[in-house]
């Protein structure tokens, strides 16, 4: 199957051509002739299938097919999700399949000066790319009217429910128009996005592609059991092999990301972080530097990473092990596209085997274990050690830390609700 029959119109293909798409993925085949119908989607579908396309390709399509005539343009289509990067990759696919159409876009987030973005609105536009907590902003002010969307998309409802942002939409659907086209996709559906979903959309048809076991069957996967306080030295070891051009590295935390980076250019490895305490320029520079390998070692948490799409990225390395299983997935799926090599490597200590048992039943294999390294697991079964009262300012020296419990849940909340 080749695009052309999907019945997409000339301006779209010649820009898909142009772009060097041909053939569309599984998500695109299934979900672009549901969308032109006019029908409401839910869409289950993980990082890298192509996602993106499957819905701005028939959005445009059928935004061209009926043409508003105004002198300023309105807000037809408003696209919500969770990130900056993510939203400005939209907004990017959609100047690269739109770009013949006439239509235009702007991408709304927070973190930055906000004039840019009014006087894009004040000028008129077709398509808004938001996330949650600017676009309210902005609404609240006064520069835009969301009462003539005619299709409001959802993307990745479920990092966005994890990002405490469930209020935010809740507001955005309060004044959207009832009758509209609504899109919908994430890609996990737990309870709580089955019953979000229920509330948005009408007799939606469901597409679902990419189940989670297979996602993973072609990329590389390997275990390194480890202490905890070795992960550093294991980390630069590997790193010492200069086969590895570039690799994403993943800490669960923005401060471990920082530290990371830290050990890494100590050992003179060109590092850079990417999370939600850095300026957007500063996220945006360093992930230019990893595409253009500049920079060697993106260290990443795993809201900030969404969106990264990097091409030909063949290593990815979990330095911590993530503790929801579907994360694991997200994270390594970030290698191995389109069909080319694909490397996950993870580092698990003792505390962290109860998330790697739980990956490995979603995944439905074992991941092989490599124990030929230098810093083998030799703490087996650390014991939470009794709370020390005074330590630290009775001028003896303060003890090490202990490594968190394993069964504390980490999360990355977004700074300013943005």
């Amino acid at each position: 199957m080749e695009f052309k029959s999907l019945e997409i119109i000339d301006p779209i293909l010649q820009a898909l051509q142009e772009e060097g798409y041909t053939t569309p993925t599984p998500i695109q085949a299934e979900a672009i002739p549901i969308i032109l119908q006019g029908t409401d989607l839910l869409g289950c579908a993980q990082t890298g299938t192509g996602k993106t396309a499957a819905f701005a390709i028939p959005i445009l399509q059928l935004l061209s097919e009926n043409k508003v005539y105004d002198k300023k343009r309105k807000i037809r289509t408003l696209i919500v999700t969770p990130t900056r990067e993510l939203a400005i990759q939209i907004g990017e696919s959609f100047n690269a399949y739109g770009r013949h159409t006439g239509l235009t876009n702007t991408v709304i987030f927070g973190g930055v000066n906000q004039n840019p973005q009014t006087a894009a609105l004040i000028r008129g536009v077709d398509i808004v790319i938001a996330t949650p907590g600017r676009l309210l902003d902005l609404l609240n002010q006064g520069f835009l009217s969301l009462r003539h969307v005619e299709i409001l998309v959802l993307d990745e409802a479920d990092r966005m429910l994890d990002m405490g942002f469930i209020h935010d939409i809740k507001k955005i659907l309060a004044v959207v128009p009832k009758q509209k086209q609504s899109l919908f996709f994430s890609a996990t559906m737990p309870a709580e996005i089955v019953k979000l979903a229920a509330t948005i959309l009408h007799n939606p048809s469901k597409v679902s592609v990419t189940p989670v076991s297979s996602t993973v069957e072609i990329i590389n996967q390997s275990i390194y059991f480890v202490d905890k306080g070795n992960k550093n030295s294991l980390l630069v070891d590997i790193l010492r092999d200069q086969a590895i051009k570039t690799a994403l590295v993943f800490t669960r935390t923005k401060h471990g990301a920082d530290k990371v980076v830290k050990i890494l250019e100590k050992h003179n490895i060109k590092a850079e972080a990417i999370h939600g305490n850095k300026a957007q320029n500063a996220r945006q520079r360093a992930l230019f530097n990893f595409k253009a390998q500049t920079t060697r070692v993106l260290v990443a948490t795993d809201i900030a990473a969404r969106g990264i799409d990097v091409d030909d990225l063949e290593y990815v390395i979990n330095f911590e092990m993530p503790n929801i299983a579907e994360t694991y997935v997200h994270r390594i799926g970030r290698t191995g596209r389109a069909g080319a090599k694909g490397t996950a490597l993870s580092f698990c200590d003792a505390e962290e085997k109860e998330y790697l048992r739980d990956i490995e039943k979603l995944i439905a294999k074992k991941i092989p274990v490599i124990d030929d390294h230098s810093f083998p697991l030799m703490d087996h079964n650390p014991v939470k050690a009794p709370k020390q009262q005074g330590r630290g300012n009775s001028g003896h020296p303060a003890p090490k830390p202990l490594a968190k419990s394993a069964s504390k849940r980490w999360s990355e909340k977004p700074r300013n609700g943005r």
